[in-house]
């Protein structure tokens, strides 16, 4: 199966599973409320199933599976016999409405809790966030930072692994400094240092936050010995093999994989000397890199080879896994990071710490969705929570047209006693459509500049 077809499966899987928990919030809620549901949808368009209950609902799974909705009686868009009017929407109080709206976003916190509780009770193979070199003159270096020092919180923020430690500093993006509590590797004592982030440039498209920081983390190291050559590649054509150890190229010894790097891509279509050690034999090769155009758009030599690693350092890879009630405290602390990054992000984004060319559509998801997947369930089980979290947030926005748009109005006529009128609603629905299609609009349009 092809990468583009597996990413489009994946991504209507995660959408539907997130579609369907999201709507069936505002379902069972509405049921709860003495409401009539008319219909229950998954997917916009044409029909491609569709089935009714007992109680009259209709549910139906259509052909565009970009959406969904759950339609209610009501009588600002139904005619409703006088009998019927119980059942209404429109005639439930502002309390029971608002629980109604509020249910979507609730049920996707709630599912973001139990797609990590089964991630955490099947079991998460992790890392210490262990630094291994500081570069010179990093944010890191000039705050004392030193090798072989575990980071354990961040801001007063306790970190577990890698991938806490990581949400919890993007999260500090746009702060002038950042805290941190590290644990010394050998000795276990703990000291604190403080990062000066006034001139912090992150660009997350480029590098990883620690790379940004000055912080390498302990890692298997990378040899200089080659591990795959690339079918059809310039490798292969030259006559490198899988198991060559590279010596030397032209003048200079190969110490470390990144020397290979520099040399290669410094030297598109130009002959290279290679000395190798094959199978314990010194040999030598005439090898000429391919050339490719960088994101930057000037070319680069490429090989086609992918290097051998070895062993993880001792104590850095562990397994986080937890029983059954250990696990739940592990899914709510892991959403409730989750969430407080989103809202974070969105404050960014309106204040100008986070530019909005960050911004990710549906091919960039459906990219994700897909590469999770491939990795397993519980990679994919923390996608699905991400992105349900993600979800839940931006649809309790105070924007006409989501969720949060809806509780805005309810809530400005809990405080008047009365609703507010048709055409304010409309002019705010309007406003509402045309700014979500716009941020739509950047989110796709770099997702196509990425590709």
């Amino acid at each position: 199966m092809s990468g583009a077809i597996w990413n489009l499966l994946s991504f209507i899987v995660a959408l539907g599973v997130l579609i369907t928990v999201h709507e069936f919030g505002h379902f069972w809620v509405a049921r709860k409320n003495g409401v009539l549901v008319k219909r229950f949808s998954i997917g916009f368009g044409k029909a491609l199933l569709r089935w009714r209950d007992k109680q009259g609902t209709e549910f139906v799974i259509a052909a565009i599976p970009l959406g969904g909705y759950v339609r209610m009686l009501d009588e600002r868009i139904d005619p409703v016999l006088p009998q019927f009017k119980d059942l209404a929407f429109n005639h439930k109080t502002v309390w029971q409405r608002m629980a109604i709206i509020a249910a979507g976003p609730a049920a996707n916190f709630i599912f973001a809790v139990f797609a990590l509780w089964l991630m955490y009770m099947l079991g998460v193979q992790t890392m210490r966030p262990v630094v291994a070199n500081v570069a010179p003159q990093s944010i890191a270096a000039q705050a004392g930072f030193k090798p072989n020092q575990q980071i354990v919180a961040v801001n007063q923020h306790a970190a577990t692994d890698i991938s806490s430690v990581n949400l919890l500093l993007v999260e500090q993006i746009g702060r002038d400094s950042i805290t941190l509590q590290l644990r010394d590797m050998l000795s276990t004592e703990q000291t604190t240092v403080t990062l000066n982030t006034s001139e912090w440039q992150f660009d997350p498209e480029k590098q990883s936050v620690f790379d940004s920081l000055g912080l390498q983390l302990a890692r298997p190291q990378v040899q200089t010995k080659i591990a795959q050559v690339a079918p059809d590649s310039a490798a292969e054509r030259d006559g490198l093999l899988s198991g060559d150890i590279v010596l030397r190229i032209d003048d200079e010894d190969i110490s470390d994989w990144s020397q290979l790097q520099r040399l290669v891509t410094n030297a598109p279509e130009q002959v290279l000397q290679f000395t190798i050690d094959r199978d314990g034999q010194t040999m030598q090769l005439q090898v000429t890199p391919g050339r490719q155009r960088a994101d930057d758009g000037f070319s680069q030599g490429i090989l086609g080879v992918v290097p051998a690693v070895g062993e993880w350092p001792e104590g850095v890879l562990y397994t986080r896994q937890y029983g059954v009630f250990a696990a739940v405290g592990a899914g709510l602390s892991h959403t409730w990071q989750l969430t407080r990054l989103s809202i974070a992000m969105i404050g960014k984004l309106l204040s100008g710490d986070v530019s909005v060319k960050h911004l990710s559509g549906p091919i960039s998801i459906a990219q994700g969705a897909g590469t999770t997947a491939s990795i397993g369930l519980v990679a994919f089980l923390s996608f699905l929570a991400l992105i349900s979290v993600n979800l839940a947030v931006i649809n309790l926005l105070p924007l006409p047209v989501l969720d949060g748009g809806h509780l805005m109005y309810m809530l400005v006529e809990l405080i008047r006693g009365k609703p507010v009128s048709e055409k304010t609603q409309e002019t705010g629905f309007r406003f509402g459509a045309l700014v979500l299609l716009m941020l739509m609009g950047i989110a796709l349009l770099n997702d196509i500049s990425r590709l």
